[in-house]
C-alpha cells in the first residue's frame, strides 16, 4: 500500500479542518515559583520545572517531579493547576532548542518557564501531541537570539489539522504502539547506567565499612597530589598543527570534551608519554578519561600520571565516581585548577584488591557498553520509524481556504 492510499483509506472521503490552535486547545503559562517552596517531595501536587522533563520515567510522560507542594502551599499560591493530559513545552531561553514535548499524567502545577495545551472538546490529547511533535519548536519563537521565547499570540494563530475524534483515536493508536517501545528501550539503557554506577560506587565508597570485606584491609588515604603528577594543559601547538593524522601528525591533541569531542587535532611530539587520566577543567567539569597512548593536553584539560605504584585502571574508575563533586567557584568563569584538586583524599587499597575492583568492573562495564551500544541503535531505529509513520499520518492536504 503506497502513501497516498494508506491516507485516503484512513481518513475514508473525511475532511480535514484546519483551525487555529486556540479554537483546538486552551493555551496556558505557567506560575512563579518561590525558591522557599522548592524541595518539598512528599507533598501531593507536583510543580515541575523544565528540568524534569529530563528525569528517568519522563521521557513522554511526567510520572514524578523534584519538586511538590501541599494543599496548604498551593491556597497561599493562589496558582492553578493544568489537567491530566496537558501537554507541556518550554517556551523561553535555550530549552526551547530542545524541542521536547510531555504529557501530564495528574493535575500539576507547571513554572513560568513552560507553556500548556489543554485540548477542548474533540481533540484527543494523544492527538494533539503527536502532531505537536511535528513541529520545531524553535520555528514559533521570537527573538532566535540570547533569549528565544514562544509567545501566547504566535501559538494562538498555529494552524491545525483535527480529523474527526474516532481518526484521531486510530492514529493515537498507531503512533502509541512506536512510541511506547522507544521509551521502554530508553528506561532500559538508563536502568542499566545506573545499576553499573551503583555496584561501581558500592566498590569504591571506603568510609566507614559499608562491605565486610572492606573493613578487613587497610585502606591508605593520599592527596592527589602525592599520588600523582598533576599537569595542566598548554597552548595548541600551532606550528605544528594539523586537522588530520598523518605519518608525521600521529600524536592527537586532547581537549576537554567528551569521547571523539575531545580530539581537537594531531601534532608531532607528545607532552605525556605514560598512561594518564585526563580531567575536563572547563565545560564539561570534572569528566575523566583513561588515556593509554601518548597525546598532547591542550587547556581545559588536568593530567593525572601516577607517581606511585598503582593501578591505574582502579584510579581511573574512582575518579570517576566523584567526577560531579568538585567545589567549582561560582563567580567568574566555572574551571578546576590544580590547586582545587591537589588535596582530595584518595583512597589506595592493597595491589591485589585494586586489580580485583578492576576486573569485577571491567567485566560490568564490558555488558553495560554492549547494551548501551545495541539499545541506542534499536532506540534510533525505533525513533526513525515513529517519525515516518507520524509524518504520514499527520501530513494532511490543506485546503485551498487555509491560511
Amino acid at each position: 500500500m503506497n502513501d497516498v492510499s494508506f491516507i485516503e483509506k484512513l481518513l475514508n472521503g473525511v475532511e480535514v479542518e484546519w483551525k487555529r490552535l486556540e479554537e483546538v486547545a486552551e493555551i496556558i503559562s505557567g506560575h512563579v515559583f518561590p525558591k522557599h517552596y522548592q524541595g518539598d517531595t512528599t507533598s501531593n501536587i507536583p510543580f515541575y520545572k523544565i528540568s524534569d522533563m529530563n528525569s528517568f520515567g519522563n521521557e513522554i510522560f511526567m510520572n514524578k517531579s523534584n519538586n511538590y507542594l501541599s494543599n496548604t502551599r498551593f491556597i497561599e499560591l493562589r496558582i492553578k493547576t493544568a489537567p491530566k493530559g496537558t501537554i507541556i513545552f518550554p517556551k523561553i531561553g535555550a530549552a526551547i532548542y530542545t524541542n521536547k514535548k510531555r504529557i501530564l499524567t495528574q493535575p500539576s502545577v507547571v513554572d513560568n518557564n513552560i507553556s500548556g495545551l489543554i485540548p477542548k472538546d474533540k481533540v484527543s490529547s494523544g492527538y494533539l501531541f503527536h502532531y505537536f511533535q511535528t513541529l520545531d519548536l524553535i520555528h514559533m519563537a521570537n527573538g532566535v537570539g540570547a533569549i528565544p521565547s514562544i509567545s501566547k499570540t504566535t501559538l494562538s494563530k498555529l494552524k491545525t489539522p483535527i480529523p474527526p475524534l474516532s481518526i484521531q483515536t486510530e492514529i493515537v493508536r498507531i503512533l502509541d504502539t512506536f512510541t511506547t517501545h522507544t521509551a521502554e528501550l530508553t528506561a532500559e539503557l538508563t536502568a542499566r547506567k545506573k545499576q553499573y554506577n551503583y555496584y561501581r560506587d558500592q566498590l569504591l565508597t571506603f568510609e566507614d565499612g559499608q562491605v565486610e570485606w572492606k573493613t578487613k584491609v587497610e585502606i591508605e588515604w593520599e592527596t592527589l597530589e602525592s599520588v600523582f603528577h598533576i599537569l595542566a594543559g598548554g597552548d595548541v601547538p600551532k606550528a605544528t598543527l594539523s586537522d588530520t593524522e598523518t605519518e608525521e601528525f600521529n600524536i592527537p591533541i586532547l581537549s576537554n570534551g567528551i569521547g571523539n569531542n575531545s580530539l581537537y587535532g594531531w601534532t608531532d611530539k607528545a607532552k605525556v608519554y605514560s598512561p594518564s587520566l585526563t580531567i575536563s577543567a572547563r565545560g564539561t567539569i570534572g569528566w575523566t578519561s583513561f588515556r593509554e597512548n601518548p597525546f598532547f593536553p591542550i587547556v581545559r584539560l588536568l593530567v593525572l600520571t601516577p607517581k606511585v605504584e598503582l593501578n591505574l585502571k582502579y584510579a581511573y574508575y574512582f575518579m570517576k565516581t566523584i567526577e560531579n563533586s568538585y567545589h567549582v567557584p561560582k563567580n567568574g568563569i566555572p574551571q578546576l585548577t590544580k590547586p582545587m584538586v591537589k588535596d582530595i583524599k584518595f583512597p589506595i587499597p592493597p595491589l591485589n584488591i585494586q586489580t580485583e575492583i578492576v576486573t569485577i568492573l571491567d567485566k560490568f562495564e564490558a555488558l553495560t557498553n554492549s547494551i548501551s551500544e545495541g539499545l541506542p541503535r534499536e532506540i534510533k531505529l525505533r525513533q526513525q520509524q515513529y517519525e515516518y509513520y507520524r509524518d504520514l499520518l499527520l501530513s494532511f492536504p490543506k485546503s485551498e481556504t487555509t491560511v
